[in-house]
């Protein structure tokens, strides 16, 4: 923590508005629903004092061009905790600064990715490792050669103690023959083998103005039919299927999505949600915006919290045996092998040329271990 020079304080019955080295802080005694101008620009819950934390690189211009109304308090709050940090980690920063910026993005869809990525260095800090660990500074940030194709990674990987083996997170931003783009974003927790709970996988693809395709799942690690206590423990004991059942009733355009990939929905766990929805608003954003940010942000939350409850912090559903663990290895490694086959090994080479693909696909293969 870091104390700040104040130099200036107006006070009201449920919140303070500071000017702080030149922002403006609001801090809230209690969660209200102040409107200062219809706008916000920082949160802060229950600080008695004006001792706030130090958050260099917290991402608020989103922030401070939406109206209140539509800003999840939970995501306000990630976002800040989970960005302020002490001394040693400000010189050890879990990622480098590109991923962290999504320029493509509609301003929801950018507000999602860094709230969730927020909540996972927050809850998760202690379990990972920086991802200059793992991923070279050529490979943080890539183009092609002419800049119309660019894309961002970043892997954790988990520490000897932890549970995780890496979460891993990244955004695409490629060019289409049409004069259009795609806009690809992705997050992925795997874990190691001392457990069987299930992977994280989020995945956001922004296919045209109007159109994008959302894959929200926890991936099973073991045949649900031959193991009904796991599929109690993680699937039916769960919100999961209630979740999927919200997005269907709550935003009438989703429409099942099916992958031409037979492996790929077999991996698909049974609450898993994969659907493409269409927005025939002509040919504007706001509908799309409305449904990122009052659809799927919260049920995206509410799955990464619930893996990292559960799944991580809770663990798998019994002790895990050395024949046991070399079948986890051998599923997860061809879950993986698959995923980096139908997914980038084609289109990588073609939207960044050969040499960028090798060299982001060595990464990724690398962390894999395939």
């Amino acid at each position: 923590m870091f104390k700040f020079e104040i130099r200036k304080i107006v006070e009201s019955d449920s919140f303070s508005v500071a000017v702080v080295d030149g922002r403006i802080i609001f801090v809230f005694d209690e969660l209200t629903n102040p409107v200062v101008d219809g706008r916000i620009i920082f949160y802060v819950d229950l600080i008695p004092t004006m001792t706030l934390p130090l958050c260099p690189h917290v991402y608020l211009n989103s922030f401070s061009a939406l109206p209140l109304k539509k800003i999840s308090i939970r995501k306000i709050r990630n976002s800040i905790l989970a960005l302020s940090t002490t001394p040693f980690e400000m010189e050890e920063p879990m990622r480098g600064q590109r991923l962290m910026e999504f320029p493509h993005l509609l301003a929801p869809h950018k507000d999602l990715m860094v709230g969730l990525i927020s909540a996972v260095d927050k809850r998760l800090h202690g379990h990972l490792l920086p991802s200059s660990a793992s991923v070279p500074p050529d490979a943080e940030y890539y183009q092609n050669q002419c800049g119309a194709s660019q894309g961002s990674l970043c892997i954790n990987r988990g520490v000897d103690s932890s549970p995780i083996d890496f979460i891993l997170s990244s955004w695409l931003h490629l060019s289409l023959p049409n004069e259009g783009a795609m806009n690809i974003t992705n997050i992925q927790g795997y874990l190691k083998s001392s457990t069987d709970a299930p992977h994280f996988q989020f995945e956001l693809v922004q296919c045209s103005p109007t159109y994008f395709i959302f894959f929200l799942d926890l991936i099973p690690r073991k045949d649900l039919v031959l193991h009904p206590d796991y599929l109690q423990t993680f699937y039916e004991d769960s919100r999961l299927e209630a979740l999927r059942k919200q997005l269907d009733t709550q935003v009438l355009e989703a429409k099942p999505y099916f992958s031409s990939s037979l492996y790929f929905r077999n991996v698909v766990s049974p609450t898993g949600i994969l659907v493409s929805i269409t927005c025939e608003d002509g040919g504007t954003t706001e509908r799309v915006e409305e449904i990122i940010r009052d659809n799927i942000d919260p049920i995206a939350n509410e799955v990464l919290e619930l893996w990292m409850d559960s799944c991580v912090c809770k663990g798998g559903t019994t002790t895990i045996e050395e024949n046991e663990r070399d079948q986890l290895e051998k599923r997860d490694r061809m879950i993986k092998s698959r995923a980096v086959e139908m997914d980038l090994s084609s289109s990588m080479p073609i939207q960044f040329g050969q040499d960028v693909a090798d060299r982001i696909l060595g990464v990724i293969r690398g962390v894999f271990r395939i």
